[in-house]
């Protein structure tokens, strides 16, 4: 069976991960996560948090990770929830100039 490069990418604010992958043609964006292992490489956080978070593929968030079928080169990136609301940091950031 015919084999494509892939990455899997996740951070956070003082570790980061880039995971080289070869994985069969047909392979989607949500097993690439499975198979990059990134509960492994994050014992900090709990193995829920790989389960089903959103991705994306080069910054363009995908809709469907289930079923989007990967092409050589992608790099499949795993998004954190945001902690705070950019509109209130922004604000916050605001006041601390005043």
């Amino acid at each position: 069976m015919a084999e494509i490069a892939v990455e899997v990418a996740f951070a956070l604010p003082g570790h980061q991960a880039v995971v080289a992958l070869s994985v069969p043609l047909g392979t989607t964006a949500s097993e690439a996560v499975v198979l990059a292992d990134l509960p492994g490489r994050f014992p900090e956080l709990p193995a829920e948090a790989f389960e089903q978070p959103d991705l994306g593929i080069f910054g363009r968030r995908l809709r469907e990770p289930a079923t989007h079928r990967l092409r050589a080169g992608d790099r499949v990136e795993l998004y954190r929830p945001l902690t705070i609301d950019p509109k209130q940091a922004r604000l916050a950031r605001a006041a601390e100039k005043r």
